[in-house]
């Protein structure tokens, strides 16, 4: 099972370093069909973290919790990723969508040890979800950092391949340390799902949008529709 856990966390990391090649790969001839690539991308990472919420993450973190403590656990992670955004924007940090694609991956991770502990058939859900969100959030990250630094392709990406590992460390702690403690792992999920609700609406909805073209928002239905099925699987 540690083998699992090691293997299946750094497989969902390693989709940070994907994204992050395919943006910088992303010139396409025709630039509206780029620019329509883009922002679709873009949406499907918010799809996929919405269908993690409705889907998975909510309805377990509220479990064990009344109606105002998950309310309060829900809007502290959004205040706290809010803080964040402030801390970086005050420091005028280049990294707004790093930060928060590790925000998002770490606990998650941590989450994903639990399940694989104890054969929660939730599972290999999660699995599918981070990877799904850490791909386009690879790519987003990937461009914030190319056009605000002086980081060559392989640099950043080799850096996001570096932060993949990780994913195995929060996992084995999940696994390791948390498993007999239900409510912990429920609280976690409540402060993450308020966080990611919080970066859909700041981050990547506003950059989905694309003036008089109407397909990308096209891409947070494809993005949910996979946390559909992944679910159902």
């Amino acid at each position: 099972m540690l083998v699992a856990v090691v293997g299946l966390t750094l497989l969902a990391g390693l989709a940070m370093p994907l994204g992050a090649w395919v943006a910088s790969h992303e010139h396409i001839q025709t630039k509206w069909l780029q620019q329509e690539l883009r922002h679709g991308v873009m949406a499907f990472g918010g799809g996929t973290l919405l269908s993690a919420l409705a889907l998975v993450l909510v309805p377990e973190g509220i479990k064990g919790f009344n109606s105002l403590s998950a309310v309060a656990l829900f809007c502290s992670g959004g205040i706290a990723f809010m803080l964040l955004d402030v801390a970086l924007e005050k420091f005028k940090t280049p990294a707004s969508q790093l930060a928060a694609m590790l925000c998002d991956f770490i606990p998650e991770s941590i989450i994903l040890g639990v399940a694989l502990a104890t054969g929660s058939e939730h599972a290999y859900f999660l699995v599918g979800i981070i990877a799904l969100q850490n791909l386009p959030e690879g790519f987003n990250a990937y461009r914030e950092l190319g056009m605000s630094s002086n980081y060559s392709a392989a640099r950043i990406i080799g850096l996001f391949a570096t932060m993949a590992l990780l994913g195995p460390v929060a996992g084995l702690s999940g696994y390791w340390f948390m498993q007999d403690t239900p409510v912990l792992v429920n609280a976690i999920m409540l402060l993450a799902s308020g966080g990611i609700l919080y970066s859909v609406f700041q981050d990547i909805a506003p950059q989905a949008k694309l003036e008089n073209h109407w397909g990308p928002p096209l891409g947070a239905v494809l993005g949910f529709s996979f946390g559909i099925l992944a679910a159902s699987i």
